[in-house]
């Protein structure tokens, strides 16, 4: 199944949300490596989804008064963002060890060649 392209940027953004709840948009775009716009592009994505909820815990009018907190449908959809994940890099992982001892084996080859 191929992967949609904010996927591995809502994973990420769950896991520091999950982490750390009050953690603000800015915060999340210094971490991601993600603009301002698009931090707050996928965060109301996963608003939309029922993934991630927005409550205001100081009687506030800014930004700095919002906590955001997984779902029960967000950390279910985590679960499984994670397993895809962890699927997904050990598959990269096994292809780049592959590729290493290739090389490497070159290198021998081409080491005992040169002597």
């Amino acid at each position: 199944m191929p992967r949609r392209p904010n996927e591995d940027a809502h994973f990420r953004m769950m896991r520091l949300i999950e982490a750390r709840p009050d953690i603000s948009q800015r915060e999340l775009s210094r971490e991601l490596g993600l603009s301002l716009g698009a931090v707050n592009y996928c965060l109301n994505a996963l608003i939309e989804k029922g993934h991630v909820k927005m409550r205001n815990f100081r009687a506030s009018e800014n930004k700095l008064g919002y906590v955001y907190l997984l779902t029960p449908a967000g950390l279910a959809q985590k679960t499984r963002m994670t397993r895809a994940f962890l699927a997904r890099k050990m598959t990269e992982y096994e292809a780049l060890k592959a590729e290493i001892e290739s090389i490497e084996a070159e290198l021998g080859q081409a080491a005992g060649e040169s002597k």
